[in-house]
């Protein structure tokens, strides 16, 4: 076997990760050599041998209940419900599963109808989503029926050309079900009948999704065909110079800089020179601030930059260092990490610093930042051109750990070396140990673990840390998934 680390193969085996199939079946025997059998690999390999998945956008005007049934579609509560539009949240989007398929869901809930009129306000809500989605699900009240705002949203769901699951929430019995047949008006197909409140018809309505979602997303990761420029998010808090790195690498104004935060209304996508290549960049800067506006205006910053990093295959996450490193510093960069996207932390204003300033800043960065230590780091002047010619090797750098794959006979003699040196804790009377492992994916490193009890969470990140000491991954998250091998006597 090459014991050198290696690009990712991109044909994908389904259950097998993206292992060869003579790296699969050494695999097999060293798993039921442990007590796994086949069926237990090929879950765990499945699981976390997937690239990117496909995307759902829950769309529909204000209050129709589409917080409500993303909740019902993901299984818990974690989208905010309130009866009122312009609910600030963190998340807005969420790992979701049906009939043994996994999707990730947009909850698009929660804007403010501004004084811009229907037209502008769905428009800016409704298209940015849908844009980064595989399919949507649009949610109507069928209890209201369609109104003018229903009408703008399928206008621009027909100009999109996504497939569309119609929604009619809020039938609650049988009764009900009458005034869900009147939206076949909106000429978007059979309206499916739902409470999402209750759960009444959701299984039904899912089982139409699957039939809308692809596989897998319909581009690959930059949303650009094999050997395209490769993507790059410039994502950060409003004001924090985003448009002006965008401008300075372009040698041009392509974009609106004002000093007022949050100028640039829509996505730019440009394709940029630097460094003797083409990049494509996507400007998020935040949305245009007003004082009614406040509450709706950091949750569609927050959508915009989880629509942004869907396309993307790198973000550039640009810090204000004249500033203390914010809560929203902090939940910007945790976006990235958990989109699974390579990342490059760009420290803007770096010629504004005095001593003292830069003295208070690296301590900030040691406190708030050492979760990802791992990301190249550059420090930039987007006002003066400062560094920016650094960006592209730090790009490049993250790009390579992204994409790097350990070969499965190198893997083992490393856990081997960690397991001797290092071993789990005890807990118990027990100690846990891993038997062995692969790496499932790349595009972000997907690493499974089979061990023979629970790992904890200090240990895991101990493994971690030591896989990166020992082959890189600079600039990108790595996943890590343990199974436990179930209480069995061993298979000889």
């Amino acid at each position: 076997m090459n014991d050198q680390m290696q690009p990712a193969d991109d044909g994908t085996e389904h259950g097998h990760g993206e292992l060869g199939d003579a790296e699969f079946a050494e695999f097999l025997e060293m798993a039921a050599e442990e007590g796994f059998d086949q069926e237990e690999v090929e879950g765990a390999l499945g699981e976390a041998g997937h690239g990117p998945l496909p995307v759902l956008a829950v769309v529909g005007r204000p209050n129709v209940g589409k917080s409500t049934l993303v909740n019902r579609i993901i299984g818990r509560r974690e989208a905010v419900v309130e009866d009122r539009p312009g609910v600030t949240r963190d998340r807005v989007t969420y790992e979701a599963e049906w009939a043994g398929r996994r999707f990730k869901v947009v909850d698009t809930g929660g804007w403010e109808q501004d004084v811009l009129g229907i037209d502008a306000s769905v428009a800016a809500q409704a298209e940015f989503a849908v844009e980064a989605a595989d399919a949507v699900v649009f949610v109507v009240d069928a209890t209201v029926g369609a109104t003018d705002t229903d009408e703008a949203v399928v206008k621009l769901l027909r100009r999109a050309g996504k497939p569309v699951v119609l929604c009619a929430n809020k039938v609650d019995g049988p009764s009900g079900e009458a005034d869900a047949t009147y939206l076949w008006a909106l000429g978007l197909g059979e309206p499916h009948p739902v409470s999402a409140l209750h759960g009444r018809g959701t299984g039904d309505m899912l089982d139409e999704v699957l039939k809308a979602l692809p596989e897998a997303p319909r581009e690959t990761f930059g949303g650009v065909a094999l050997g395209g420029p490769r993507r790059i998010a410039l994502i950060g808090r409003p004001n924090v110079g985003k448009s002006s790195l965008l401008n300075k690498v372009a040698g041009e104004e392509r974009v609106v800089v004002d000093e007022l935060a949050g100028t640039t209304r829509d996505p730019v996508d440009e394709l940029i020179e630097l460094g003797g290549k083409t990049w494509k960049l996507v400007d998020t800067a935040g949305i245009r601030r007003r004082v009614h506006l406040t509450e709706g205006a950091d949750y569609y910053a927050s959508l915009r930059t989880a629509a942004a990093l869907e396309k993307a295959e790198v973000a550039v996450v640009l810090i204000d260092v004249s500033e203390s490193i914010s809560v929203q510093d902090l939940r910007i960069i945790t976006m990235a990490v958990e989109s699974g996207r390579a990342v490059v932390l760009a420290y803007n204003k770096w010629d504004t610093l005095d001593e003292e300033r830069r003295f208070y800043l690296e301590r900030e960065i040691e406190r708030d930042l050492v979760q990802v230590r791992w990301a190249p780091r550059v420090n930039v002047s987007a006002r003066t051109g400062r560094h920016v010619e650094k960006l592209v090797p730090a790009i490049e750098t993250a790009l390579a750990g992204w994409e790097t794959r350990v070969p499965t006979g190198k893997l083992n003699a490393f856990l081997g070396e960690i397991v001797a040196s290092h071993p789990h804790p005890v807990r118990g009377g027990k100690q846990p140990r891993i038997l062995f492992g692969t790496q499932a994916g790349t595009k972000p490193p997907r690493f499974v673990l089979f061990a023979s009890g629970f790992l904890e969470a200090g240990y895991r990140r101990f493994v971690e840390r030591r896989l990166r000491e020992e082959f890189g991954f600079e600039g990108t998250p790595l996943q890590i998934s343990v199974r436990v091998r179930e209480k069995r006597g061993r298979k000889k």
